[in-house]
Formats: C-alpha cells, structure tokens, sequence
C-alpha cells in the first residue's frame, strides 16, 4: 500500500491544483473581461461556457479532487504517514464544503437561471440582468476560490509532511 501513497499524493496535488487554477482563472480574467462587453454579449457568453464546461476534461478535476484526496488520507492513515494523512483529509472537506457543494448550491442555479433566458434582450432588461447577476457570481467564485486554495495549500503541508520514505 506504502508504494501508493506518492503518486496518489501527486493525483492530489494535480486535481487540487487544476481546479484552483480553474475557479482562479474566472476570478482574474473571464469574468472581468465578460463585464466589459455588452450586457446581451456577455450573457451569451457565459451560457455558452456553462453549457461547454461539463465536460470530461472538467469532470475529474471537479468531482474527482475530493475522491483523491480522501483515498490519499486513507492510504497515508494506514501507512503511517499520519500527519500527512490529516492534511490530505483537511484538504478534502476543505474542498468538498467550499468548492464542490458551494459550487452546486450556489453558483449552478445561478447559471441554469442564467442559461434560461433567450438573449438578446432589451438592452435595459440585459443590463439589469448582468448586474444582478456578475457581482453576486463573483462573491461566491470568489470564496470557492479561496477555499480551493486553502485546499491546495493543505495538499502541499500534507506532501512536505510526508515520510521521507514515501517521497
């Protein structure tokens, strides 16, 4: 089981790595840049990147994260490696609570709501549905970005941690 537990630890490192990249990447750049074209435009925009996002490039990285995490403690926990398991473990509720399930509670109704509508609109009706819409998107982007650092900053405690042995 020991011969496991260094490359699940960088499966951890990878998935962690690339969704905080992802959530990052909107706070950044793709929403910015979306908040400075027209409203009818932007809205266009984001519905097509939420119906395009699910996908099997995003999948594991979304949904697999916490998997890898969970099976990297567990792995570590019984190979000893019991501080590096705790901080694999940590890293998993800290993503599954602030990225995954925030994810799907907040910021996918907010989309599918998003996603409902027939663009254009009236340019007035476009406006106020851009600015209703982008600030409160970004708060929780924002924080499930944080979180996913967080995460990903547990994973690298729990890599420096680990038994020289296992590296």
């Amino acid at each position: 089981m020991r011969f496991l537990l260094f490359p699940m630890s960088m499966v951890s490192l990878l998935l962690t790595g690339a969704i905080f990249g992802f959530f990052f990447a909107w706070v950044c750049s793709t929403m910015w840049g979306l908040d400075q074209l027209d409203p009818n435009i932007a809205i266009q925009a984001m519905q097509a990147m939420n119906a395009s996002v699910r996908n099997g490039v995003f999948a594991p990285a979304f949904f697999g994260t916490p998997v890898a995490l969970l099976l990297t403690a567990g792995i570590g926990w019984k190979c000893g490696a019991r501080p590096a398991a705790v901080w694999f473990a940590l890293a998993a509720v800290i993503y599954l609570a602030g990225g995954l399930i925030l994810t799907m509670q907040v910021n996918v109704p907010m989309n599918e709501a998003l996603g409902r509508l027939s663009a254009p609109l009236d340019p007035q009706k476009a406006a106020q549905v851009w600015s209703d819409y982008s600030p409160v998107w970004q708060f929780w982007n924002q924080l499930r970005t944080g979180m996913s650092g967080v995460a990903l900053l547990c994973v690298g405690i729990g890599l420096v941690t680990l038994p020289r042995a296992a590296r």
